[in-house]
């Protein structure tokens, strides 16, 4: 099973704050995720640098928003930074329009990018809370077909929506997404931003998504999926040295 970390690069410093902090968990972790956020100087791409390849595979986001297929910009990035892994997701618009964006269809990326890269390793993503599970299931279908190796899930919160999204997920490379939600606040958003439906034993405290997170890891084991960490906001050493990495 692989386990991937996202660090999300909000300064240099805080990105090898967390670099840092990663390598302390041995060889527990083998992926490095980073996000390409608009309101943040630092590109993902960028960090390929700054990654030990011997230690951890990088995978950087792309937006596809910020990309004309036919400018070969996205090409020219891949090239230059001697990339083997990309993740492709479309993107939300910048904040007050006050960025240039396309519209350019992440289906239509992922297909230019396989053309192009052959034996490229592209991901993508799935939002098991963003839409009805048949239409979900459609849409990963659509990006497999245009040349997705794997893909990265938003985060579960309930064990019976990943054993259902499981078994629509067979024969691709799966990583299913795992961020701790420990305050109300934060619940509140995921609910209203993301439109989360959480269970009836959900409780916004370390305690429940540790357990939660160590339910996700056995479960994904048995079912030949990996998993993937965004731990937004919370205290890392308190968070992960309860979390059965190892197992």
């Amino acid at each position: 099973m692989n386990i991937s970390f996202e660090i999300v690069p909000r300064t240099l410093e805080a990105f090898e704050k967390q670099y840092d902090f990663v390598q302390s968990l041995d060889k527990a972790i083998n992926i490095i995720n980073v996000p390409d956020i608009q309101h943040f100087d630092i590109r993902s791409w960028e960090l390929a640098t700054r990654i030990d390849p011997c230690k951890y595979r990088f995978i950087p986001h792309f937006r596809a928003i910020d990309f004309k297929i036919e400018s070969g910009e996205l090409y020219r990035i891949i090239e230059q930074y001697e990339l083997d892994n990309v993740l492709l997701v479309t993107g939300d618009p910048p904040e007050g329009l006050k960025r240039h964006y396309s519209n350019t269809n992440v289906i239509d990326l992922i297909r230019a990018v396989r053309r192009h890269f052959p034996k490229l390793n592209i991901y993508a993503g799935f939002d098991p809370h963003r839409q009805g599970l048949q239409n979900e299931c459609n849409y990963i279908q659509r990006k497999a077909d245009a040349g997705v190796n794997g893909f990265f899930s938003q985060p579960f919160y309930d064990v019976r929506l990943i054993e259902i999204f499981a078994e629509h997920m067979d024969g691709l490379e799966t990583y299913i997404g795992i961020s701790p939600v420990i305050t109300e606040a934060s619940q509140n958003y995921w609910e209203v931003k993301n439109h989360v439906k959480f269970p009836k034993n959900f409780s916004p405290e370390y305690d429940w998504n540790i357990e939660f997170a160590n339910n996700v890891i056995a479960s994904a084991a048995e079912k030949g999926l990996n998993v993937y960490f965004m731990p937004i906001k919370a205290d890392l050493n308190k968070y992960f040295q309860r979390i059965n990495l190892f197992k």
